[in-house]
Formats: structure tokens, C-alpha cells, sequence
């Protein structure tokens, strides 16, 4: 999992659910619609990138459990690795394909499959995800650069005292030990 390739899967995940609800109707899509909504996600490269949102599923319980739990064995991350599997990135695909079909009508995903072909769009598809590497690499160096900043600590604490954020999320008071009796 490279943080780069995190970033462009959180851009398609983005994409993709922009245009649909959590709870997009469940239609009955024509098989060769859906033959070639699967083709137009090949083409687009958004197939190749259906696995990042696993990853970036699996990352953020990652940190939870590192959090949770600082000490874990190698056994367990092999295993948690394992936990989305074919039948699950099966099941996301199945759910994406709606969304197609109910935004767009046949001839026009033809149209774009047609169009995704072309020279100029495989050369695009294959040259972006060098450009989002690169890109993702340059973003999480800003991004690391700016929240350590000087000026950018300033803000957040004068926002936190704005908001009297310490005042409404009092620390639990930590009840005083009873000494031990010799």
C-alpha cells in the first residue's frame, strides 16, 4: 500500500461516491448494458483502482488497531490483509455498475468506451498514475510541511481556544492510587 496510489484511490472514491447514494436503488441492469459498464470501468482504468479503495479501507482500521492495540503480531496483519477478499471487491463492483446504469444510457457508455480506447486515452490512462504518484507524494509533503508550521500550530490553537474545545472535552480525571501498605 503506497500513500500516493492512497491518494488517487481517496480522488476515485471520491468520484465515484459523489454520484451515488449510500443507498443507490438496486435495479435490474440489462446484461449487455452491464457487460459494457464493466468495460467502460476497464477502460477508464476505475477498475484498477477499485483495489485502493480496499487498501485505504484496510489502512485507516489499521491505524485504529495500531492504536488500540501497539502491540501486534506479524501473523495478525497477514491474516487482516486477507480479510477483503475476490468475493468482496466482487460485491463493490456489483454495487458501482447501478450507478452507471442509472446516470448514463447505453449509447453514451458506448461512446465513452469507445472514446477511452483511442490512443490519446491509453496513453492518459497509463501515464496518470505516475502523475498521481507524484503528485500524492508532493501533496503529503505539503501537507506534512503546513501542519507542522509554526503559523499553522498558531491557528489551530487559537481556533481550539475560539471554541473553548478544552473547556467542552474535559480530560478524565485520573482518581488518586491508594498507597500500598507495607
Amino acid at each position: 500500500m503506497k500513500l500516493p496510489q492512497r491518494i488517487a484511490a481517496a480522488l476515485w472514491i471520491a468520484l465515484i461516491f459523489a454520484t451515488a447514494s449510500v443507498n443507490a436503488e438496486e435495479t435490474q441492469t440489462d446484461p449487455g448494458k452491464r457487460e459494457d459498464i464493466k468495460k467502460l470501468l476497464e477502460v477508464t482504468g476505475i477498475h484498477e483502482q477499485l483495489p485502493y479503495m480496499k487498501d485505504s479501507l484496510l489502512n485507516s482500521y489499521s491505524q485504529m488497531i495500531a492504536f488500540a492495540y501497539p502491540k501486534v503480531p506479524q501473523e495478525f496483519w497477514k491474516e487482516f490483509d486477507g480479510l477483503i477478499g475476490e468475493r468482496e471487491m466482487k460485491e463493490l463492483e456489483d454495487r458501482i455498475v447501478p450507478v452507471y446504469d442509472k446516470n448514463m444510457d447505453r449509447e453514451t457508455i458506448k461512446k465513452l468506451i469507445e472514446m477511452f480506447e483511442t490512443p490519446f486515452w491509453v496513453e492518459w490512462r497509463n501515464k496518470m498514475p505516475r502523475i498521481s504518484q507524484e503528485a500524492g507524494i508532493i501533496g503529503s509533503q505539503w501537507g506534512q510541511e503546513i501542519s507542522q508550521s509554526a503559523a499553522f500550530k498558531s491557528k489551530m490553537e487559537a481556533l481550539v481556544q475560539k471554541y473553548e474545545l478544552e473547556k467542552l472535552n474535559p480530560r478524565p480525571e485520573t482518581k488518586p492510587q491508594p498507597k500500598p501498605e507495607n
